[in-house]
């Protein structure tokens, strides 16, 4: 039976290290030693809780079960927000597994483990190859954060001739740029200040806008322009600001995880025909798709490195919720 150490959170925040045993691996499972683990905002949501963390993960195959069919020791292998779905409903047949009623996700299920330890057991069929010339610690953010950006980019209609608002330049918002670049689409970016500016255009940002303190953006280019907008910051928009720049029919897509009510001013969602479309991470398809995309085009996520450790857990929890982090907090085993 696997043993391996696992990190949790307890109800006063604090971080605990503690051991997980597992039954002998069984059917598709699969036992990963993990080499990094990236660090997602829904964490913060989970920390309080007696809950294994992590769920950005990247590792190696130590192990594998007996009905195991193309993954074998020594595969370099992800995983991320959706571990395991019934395969049988409407849903999952039709590759719309991350809406499965019977899925399993980071926080409902799998208590006993996440990323954030020294192994996991996972499902074969819920774990994805990491491409050739892709790092560990470049594809651990990918498997959270970058199948939530590339979700709604492939199955909600954004293309090569779309163009695309960003809100927000952070963890997700530096990789939605990235994707939505190197697509060929435009990318308009908003921000609350100028300071990401010149980082958000080395990362492909071909319009650039500073907020804060505007009630709006006087560029007639702009208005009614936007097939899409994707709010990747936890703050509730100035629709204000930014429904003038909506075209007729376009997407609002809100991807950051955030407490309470989504609100929209009704009248002009109305008189636009805008959509607001619910998005959660990647199917399967879509998460591999999104891989081979990210290594065949050279998008990596901006990373700051800490230690998977009691002490560098939290460290790197005090940067997230100070919003210093720039733009990925990666959480890296010490050998």
């Amino acid at each position: 039976m696997p043993s391996f150490t696992v990190f949790k959170g307890l109800k006063d925040g604090s971080i605990v290290e503690t051991t997980t045993t597992r039954p002998d691996l069984t059917a598709d499972q699969v036992l990963v030693r993990i080499t990094a683990s990236g660090l997602c905002f829904t964490d913060v949501h989970h920390r309080h809780r007696d809950i294994g963390l992590g769920h950005e993960g990247a590792g190696v195959v130590e192990a594998i079960g007996p009905d195991v069919k193309s993954l074998k020791k020594g595969d370099r292998v992800g995983w991320g927000y959706l571990q395991n779905s019934c395969g049988e409903c409407r849903e999952c047949l039709t590759g719309r597994e991350t809406f499965c009623v019977r899925r399993e996700i980071y926080g409902t299920a799998n208590f006993d483990q996440g990323s954030m330890g020294s192994h996991a057991v996972w499902h074969e069929t819920f774990l994805f190859r990491i491409p050739e010339g892709m790092s560990d610690v470049d594809a651990a953010p990918l498997m959270c954060g970058g199948a939530t950006v590339w979700a709604a980019m492939e199955l909600y209609g954004i293309g090569p001739t779309s163009r695309v608002g960003i809100i927000g330049v952070g963890g997700l918002g530096h990789l939605a740029i990235q994707f939505v670049s190197k697509m060929g689409a435009e990318a308009v970016v908003f921000s609350g200040t100028n300071s990401k500016e010149a980082e958000a255009r080395r990362l492909g940002a071909n319009q650039f806008y500073a907020v804060k303190g505007k009630s709006s953006i006087n560029d007639k280019e702009l208005q009614s322009s936007l097939d899409c907008l994707l709010v990747t910051a936890s703050d509730q928009p100035n629709w204000d600001l930014y429904i003038p720049l909506m075209a007729a029919n376009g997407k609002i897509i809100p991807l950051s995880v955030a407490e309470g009510d989504f609100k929209i001013p009704y009248m002009p969602m109305i008189m636009k025909g805008l959509t607001v479309q619910g998005s959660l991470v990647a199917p399967r398809f879509s998460h591999r798709n999104m891989l081979a995309f990210a290594a065949r085009n050279g998008i990596k996520p901006i990373i700051n490195e800490f230690p998977l450790s009691v002490e560098g857990i939290e460290k790197a929890f005090d940067v997230l919720n100070e919003g210093k982090m720039r733009y990925r907090g990666v959480l890296i085993p010490q050998h």
